[in-house]
């Protein structure tokens, strides 16, 4: 008998300190491109002389958080907090 199937995360809410550049559709576009991501939603709630606070929500089936956090390093961005995370059955 085969090991029983683990929940899959499928969607991620992030709290997100960037810099103005890259714009945020540039790093939409980069998380939309990771493997298993269906939607990327980034909504800007502050912005500050040199930065902006992002709100990102990443949903999919499987999602990968080291790919995406990998993807917000690449971009100078720090997730500040990890505010909602739904796994489900696969």
């Amino acid at each position: 008998m085969g090991e029983p199937p683990k929940p899959q995360l499928r969607k991620l809410v992030l709290d997100v300190l960037k810099p103005h550049e890259p714009s945020v559709v540039e790093l939409g576009k980069a998380l939309s491109e990771l493997r298993a991501v269906r939607s990327v939603n980034i909504t800007l709630s502050e912005v500050d002389v040199a930065t902006e606070n992002v709100r990102i929500v990443v949903e999919g089936n499987g999602l990968n958080y080291e790919d995406i956090e990998k993807v917000m390093r690449r971009f100078g961005a720090a997730i500040h907090s990890i505010d909602e995370v739904t796994y489900s059955a696969p």
